[in-house]
C-alpha cells in the first residue's frame, strides 16, 4: 500500500479551518498525520512530493454527476467522467439516476458502484431514484437502494408533482434518515420555458418562467418536510427567493440542506447573448441579483454543496436553437478554477469556497472524507489558486464537449489528485 509525504503545502482544511504551511503523511490509503508549520520530516522509506508551498486540500466531492452510462455511452461513460474528476481535482462523484434503465433498484445501484470501483480512477458513488422509473407516481425500493450504497434519493430534473406521492417517499425515507432531494419548480408554470422570464426572454421570443416558481414548488416540499420529518436537499436553489424560503425553514429547525451548480454562481441571463446554447440549462441562468445573492449564500453557509451539474450533450444535441437544444453543461474539470472565482472575483475566503465542495457534501452524505485529518481517506488535490488556465473543451477528458466556460480565462490549476493515497493526475 501506498507511503507518501507531501511536504511544505498550503494546508487548506475547512473543517478545522486551518489554512497554513504544513505537511502530510499518508499511510495505507488514508492520512496518517497532519502536520502544521514549515519543516517537517518525512520518515525513512515514504516518497516525498515537495509541494513547493501549492495549496493542499481535501478532494473535491461532487454530488450532481449525470453519464450516459447505461443507455447513452456516447455522451458519457463512467471512465470518461471519472477521467475528468481526476483531472479537476474531484476525487468523489455521485452518480444521477436519470439513466437508462433509470436507477431504481438495488442491483443498479451495485452495478454502478462496482463499475465505478473497477475503474480505479476516482471514487464513483450512486444516487437512487426516488420514484420507479421517474414517473413521480410508484415509490422507488428505497430502503434496499440505501442498504446497498445509494447516497439520497432523488427523481433529479423531474418534479414529483403529485403531493402525496412525495409524502409517500418522505415518510418512508424518514424511517431510516435517507436524505431525499428535489428540485423546486412549479411544472405548470416551467413547462415549455427554457429561459427565466423578464426584459431578456421577451426580447429574444424565448418561453419563460418567472423566478417565482421555484419558490412556490420549494414551499410545498418543505411543508411536507415539516410534516414528515424527512431530510431533504433542496437541489440546484437559483433564486433569491428560494433563499428566503430556505432561511426560513432552517430556522425552524427543519433539517434542509441547498446545493447549487456552479453555473448559477459564474453566469446570468444575459450571458444568454444571442441564442448561445452552452447557456441553456435546466434550471434556466438568473438575473445578476439572483447570482449574487447565491454568492452571499455561499458566503453564509446557507448553501452546503456547490456541484458542477456535469450533463454531457454531444454537439448534435447543442447545435440546434436555442429553444430545440438538449439543456446541461458539463463541469467536472472546470469545477475548481470556476469556484475559484468566487475567491478572485467575489473576495470569498479560500476555505469558505471549499467547504461547498469538500466537508459540506460529505457531512450531508455521511462520508468520511473532506477533512484533512489523521484517519481520513488520502483523497486529496494540489493546486495552484493563482495560475491562470485558458478552458479549451475541446482538451477536457469529457466525451462531449458543451462548456459554458470554453474560451474563458480562469485562475486555479491542479496539480496532483490522490484517491486513497494513489496518484490519480
Amino acid at each position: 500500500m501506498t507511503a507518501l509525504a507531501i511536504l511544505n503545502a498550503r494546508l487548506l482544511d475547512p473543517v478545522s479551518e486551518y489554512d497554513g504551511l504544513g505537511s502530510i503523511l499518508i499511510e495505507d490509503g488514508r492520512i496518517k498525520e497532519v502536520v502544521h508549520g514549515a519543516g517537517a520530516n518525512a520518515p525513512e522509506g515514504l516518497e516525498v512530493i515537495d509541494a513547493g508551498g501549492l495549496c493542499l486540500a481535501p478532494g473535491l466531492i461532487d454530488i450532481r454527476v449525470k453519464t450516459g452510462e447505461p443507455g447513452a455511452e456516447p455522451k458519457e461513460t463512467l471512465k470518461s467522467a471519472a477521467l475528468s474528476a481526476a483531472a479537476g481535482g474531484v476525487t468523489t462523484i455521485v452518480i444521477q439516476p436519470d439513466t437508462d434503465p433509470a436507477i431504481d433498484d438495488p442491483a443498479m445501484i451495485d452495478h454502478i458502484q462496482r463499475r465505478g470501483a473497477a475503474l480505479g480512477l476516482v471514487n464513483v458513488r450512486a444516487a437512487g431514484a426516488a420514484t420507479k422509473t421517474r414517473d413521480g407516481v410508484r415509490m422507488a425500493e428505497i430502503g434496499l437502494m440505501d442498504e446497498a450504497g445509494a447516497l439520497y434519493f432523488t427523481d433529479v430534473d423531474r418534479v414529483i408533482a403529485n403531493s402525496r406521492t412525495l409524502q409517500r417517499v418522505m415518510s418512508y425515507a424518514a424511517a431510516f434518515n435517507a436524505l431525499i432531494a428535489c428540485r423546486p419548480a412549479d411544472p405548470w408554470l416551467s413547462e415549455g420555458a427554457v429561459a427565466t422570464s423578464g426584459e431578456l426572454a421577451t426580447r429574444l421570443g424565448l418561453a419563460s418562467v418567472p423566478a417565482i416558481a421555484e419558490r412556490i414548488q420549494l414551499e410545498r416540499d418543505l411543508a411536507l418536510v415539516e410534516q414528515t420529518g424527512a431530510r431533504f436537499l433542496v437541489d440546484q436553489i437559483s433564486t433569491a427567493g428560494a433563499l428566503e424560503t430556505l432561511a426560513r425553514a432552517r430556522a425552524k429547525g427543519l433539517e434542509v440542506a441547498a446545493s447549487v451548480s456552479i453555473n448559477h454562481l459564474c453566469f446570468n441571463e444575459i450571458d444568454i447573448g444571442d441564442y448561445r446554447t452552452f447557456y441553456r440549462l435546466d434550471p434556466p441562468l438568473r438575473s445578476e441579483s439572483d447570482r449574487q445573492a447565491l454568492i452571499e449564500a455561499v458566503r453564509d453557509g446557507l448553501i452546503d454543496a456547490i456541484t458542477s451539474a456535469h450533463a454531457p450533450a454531444p454537439a448534435e444535441d447543442k447545435r440546434r436553437p436555442f429553444a430545440e437544444a438538449t439543456p446541461g453543461a458539463i463541469g467536472l474539470e472546470t469545477l475548481l478554477p470556476a469556484a475559484l472565482t468566487l475567491h478572485h472575483d467575489a473576495g470569498l475566503d479560500l476555505l469558505d469556497v471549499l467547504r461547498p465542495l469538500t466537508s459540506g457534501p460529505a457531512t450531508l452524505l455521511g462520508l468520511d472524507a473532506g477533512v484533512l485529518a489523521a484517519g481520513a481517506p488520502a483523497d486529496l488535490v494540489l493546486f495552484d489558486p493563482g495560475a491562470p488556465v485558458v478552458i479549451d473543451a475541446d482538451r477536457l477528458h469529457s466525451k462531449s464537449k458543451n462548456s459554458p466556460f470554453d474560451g474563458r480565462r480562469l485562475q486555479g490549476q491542479v496539480h496532483g489528485t490522490w484517491v486513497g493515497g494513489l496518484r490519480k493526475r
